[in-house]
């Protein structure tokens, strides 16, 4: 996911994180300064929901606007073919000295 904030600040005109802190402060919405900067320089790894809502609402947007899906980097995360091939086809072997308890008859 990539986090899309500041854009569309931008296209609602808010150009500094003073600017949409004071703004999420008339709605409602107290961030302090760390946390602003957090949310303003970089991609959050945690934000409530109820926070998302006043930031969509202040910024007159929706959440898909403000977090944007990249299948791509998904796709490179995955392991390869190949390597999955191998690691499936090794069998487990029982260690030797034991042996199975039979089923209840």
């Amino acid at each position: 996911m990539r986090w899309n904030m500041r854009m569309k600040a931008a296209e609602a005109g808010i150009w500094k994180s003073t600017e949409l802190r004071r703004r999420l402060a008339d709605a409602g919405l107290e961030i302090s300064a760390g946390k602003m900067s957090g949310l303003w320089t970089g991609t959050p790894t945690m934000i409530r929901l109820d926070d998302l809502d006043v930031l969509c609402s202040v910024l007159g947007c929706t959440p898909a606007d403000l977090l944007i899906c990249e299948p791509d980097v998904v796709a490179a995360r995955r392991p390869k073919k190949a390597a999955a091939a191998t690691r499936s086809g090794v069998r487990a072997r029982p260690i030797p000295g034991r042996r199975r308890s039979r089923p209840p008859a």
